[in-house]
């Protein structure tokens, strides 16, 4: 299986320069964004993101809105700085809680609350994280989804249809915010005692709002970095939902690393939806003819429903 752990370089030599501006990097951050930390030792949690009354407050919403507007070394370094500290983290959040294996989660951040495709995805969660921790983007759509059904993996199934049914009287974070995340929150108050959930979004899409439903929260600054280390941590696996650039994307991304992995490396690859992977986005047949002939062939699959898919993906040491 893939690494769980991230992996960073340390330099030896340190200049007392390289030390003033590391120093400044934090004060530029800080002087902009209260509560930004380049140095902090832990994952995000929902009420640190939502910290405020209003979403337009927010640590949120200021590091987003802070991160438009960086320029010059130090604001760069911040985010460099901020990112690593968030890689550490993410890799002993990793080590404590997904013992039984992260998967992975991806599809449309479109999918509204009360549609079906959000409570496929729900449900997807809730079946995966019955063994394993479930990890997403940590945006809206299929991804909040399916943290929401790995928080509650644990609950009885009439309270993950309740939630479902709370959290759809509000479907998108369009044109509020705020009445989005007072839904999830109504939603949270039914799983007192949560399963761990993981989000991993980024403030290059600070557009879109982070989900509330993830129990751990590893937000980057760095596009690039958070959507390789999402892939890596997702040690157990990925199921793909149907989704548009980002989820083709993400197939891709994960095939290459499977298709370069040694044998004992690969991991599965799970495509729902057979006519949305086959006709209206094909990516099944480019799949699968890569795989042929390598250790990832029998690796890949195609089904057609999520109960499907979870099947695919038994606890270790089964």
């Amino acid at each position: 299986m893939r690494s769980t752990r991230t992996r960073s370089l340390v330099v030896a030599c340190r200049t007392d320069a390289d030390h003033a501006l590391e120093a400044g990097a934090g004060a530029a951050a800080a002087d902009h964004v209260a509560g930004l930390d380049v140095t902090r030792t832990r994952l995000y949690t929902p009420g640190e993101l939502y910290d405020a009354p209003g979403y337009a407050d927010s640590f949120d919403s200021r590091a987003y809105h802070w991160a438009l507007a960086t320029s010059g070394p130090a604001e760069a370094l911040a985010e460099v700085l901020h990112d690593q500290a968030i890689d550490t983290a993410l890799g002993s959040w990793v080590d404590e809680h997904a013992t039984t294996g992260l998967v992975g989660v991806m599809g449309g951040h479109a999918a509204d609350r009360g549609t079906p495709a959000y409570d496929e995805a729900a449900r997807l969660g809730a079946l995966l994280g019955r063994d394993h921790v479930v990890a997403t983007g940590g945006g809206p759509g299929a991804m909040e989804a399916a943290n929401l059904g790995g928080r509650m993996a644990a609950a009885p199934r009439a309270a993950l249809a309740e939630a479902l049914r709370r959290v759809a009287d509000v479907p998108s974070f369009r044109p509020s915010v705020d009445a989005w995340a007072a839904a999830a929150r109504e939603a949270l108050a039914l799983a007192p005692d949560p399963s761990p959930s993981l989000g991993v979004p980024t403030w290059h899409y600070g557009h879109e709002p982070p989900n509330l439903f993830a129990t751990a929260i590893a937000k980057y600054f760095r596009n690039a970095l958070r959507e390789a280390i999402l892939l890596m941590v997702c040690d157990a696996g990925i199921v793909f939902l149907p989704g548009a650039g980002g989820t083709v994307q993400e197939i891709f991304q994960d095939a290459c690393e499977n298709y370069y992995a040694a044998d004992e490396d690969v991991a599965p690859m799970v495509l729902v939806g057979r006519r949305y992977w086959t006709e209206e986005l094909p990516a099944w047949p480019l799949l699968r003819a890569l795989a042929r002939g390598r250790a990832m062939e029998q690796h890949v699959h195609l089904v057609d429903t999520v109960e499907e898919a979870a099947a695919l993906f038994t606890p270790r040491g089964r």
